[in-house]
């Protein structure tokens, strides 16, 4: 069985929208760019190395496919690896390696099946699509010290009770708290100081 690994920047308040840029026509597009300073660059290589195969959602495949194809110096091997893409509109895509998916069904297929683990970024949808059918086992959130208030949320209706557990974190200069969580079962339950 393949591991799904969501990777995404986040907000305080849990917003995840358009975190590197406006190209969502996203009021605060670009949010996260302040933030980034070497130690920040040096978690996020470390998350993508080396490149593992994708799904995405299609506004990041979208993204994704007008610029790594030209750009490949920026994520070695992201060429190379496959790219699964929840769409009900993609049908065909000039990225080499994609493969278009259509429903949860496809997406646990690809789960139960034999390769490498599978990564997520961006796609808001998806992901809340992935948490709520229970198919997420690692998280890895880079936390950033803001708020916006508005905006596509990493977590939001139909999440499901899961327990994660802590597996690595550390904070850059800057203030990002780097999370990495493994999926550990069901919410346990007890009484403070009992």
């Amino acid at each position: 069985m393949r591991k799904i690994i969501v990777g995404s920047f986040i907000t305080l308040d849990g917003v995840m929208q358009a975190a590197g840029g406006p190209e969502e026509g996203f009021k605060y597009g670009g949010w996260s760019a302040p933030y980034y300073d070497e130690a920040l660059d040096e978690i996020a290589e470390k998350q993508k190395q080396p490149a593992k195969d994708l799904l995405l959602g299609r506004k990041t495949f979208e993204i994704f496919a007008s610029f790594f194809p030209d750009h490949e110096d920026i994520w070695p091997g992201v060429n190379d690896v496959t790219k699964y893409v929840m769409s009900s509109t993609l049908k065909k895509s000039d990225w080499k390696n994609t493969v278009f998916l259509r429903n949860v069904e496809d997406i646990k297929k690809l789960k139960n099946s034999e390769g490498s683990d599978i990564q997520v970024h961006g796609s808001g949808n998806l992901v809340q699509t992935l948490l709520k059918h229970d198919l997420v086992d690692e998280l890895w959130l880079l936390i950033h010290p803001l708020m916006l208030g508005t905006g596509k949320k990493l977590l939001d209706e139909g999440t499901i009770p899961a327990a994660f557990t802590l597996v690595e974190s550390t904070a850059t200069p800057g203030g990002v708290i780097a999370a990495h969580y493994m999926r550990a079962g069901e919410v346990k339950l007890g009484t403070m100081g009992a």
